[in-house]
């Protein structure tokens, strides 16, 4: 049940080991059940049926990375990056500043609902709150603003960069939403290396 509940709030594991814990909570435990279904008794194939679930949850979350990364569950750690041996060459500190935007006509008046990626919308937590608005997790800014742009409902916002009201058409109802002034992203570009 750990495992399961585990599921339930964004995810994220900072080394190996929390993710084969997680895998086995989650299926080494299915392959156990399986032989007491099967009426399989030999120790050995115990042994085998929780490795085959794990092997299999393994594969089910490289095959949904995307999907995952969407719902801000990110199963793979950081760690299994920086084992692929990949070396940082270049980086970037860009500060981010966000602009909360609604269809033309809407006031400020009418949000009941800002929607955005989740570290926008934590970016700008402070602020939000004294809105009294219902915050909506999406999986980008500007997707969040192409929706609320196709919605044409002008008690929805978005949070995203100013350019995002440019290409969905939208209005800019407050500008520097973030709660930090000097509100900062890091971009790094890695390489494998040569050989």
């Amino acid at each position: 049940l750990h495992g399961m509940d585990c599921d339930l709030d964004p995810v994220r594991f900072a080394d190996e080991a929390e993710l084969l814990r997680y895998c086995y909570r989650i299926a080494g435990t299915v392959g156990l059940m399986m032989c007491k279904v099967l009426d399989v008794h030999d120790p050995q194939a115990l042994h085998h049926a929780i490795d085959l679930g794990i092997g299999m949850q393994l594969t089910n979350i490289c095959r949904d990375v995307c999907e995952d990364a969407r719902i801000d569950r990110r199963y793979l750690p950081a760690t299994l990056v920086g084992a692929l041996g990949v070396e940082p060459v270049a980086q970037v500190w860009r500060p981010i500043r966000h602009a909360l935007m609604a269809i033309d006509g809407a006031r400020l008046s009418d949000i009941r609902t800002v929607e955005s990626h989740p570290i926008a919308l934590a970016q700008c937590k402070d602020t939000l709150a004294g809105l009294n608005v219902e915050v909506v997790e999406h999986f980008d800014t500007a997707g969040a603003a192409r929706d609320v742009a196709e919605a044409g409902d002008p008690t929805r916002a978005a949070i995203a960069p100013v350019g995002a009201a440019e290409v969905y058409g939208l209005s800019i109802l407050r500008n520097d939403l973030q709660d930090s002034g000097d509100n900062q992203t890091r971009f790094v570009l890695l390489s494998f290396p040569e050989g």
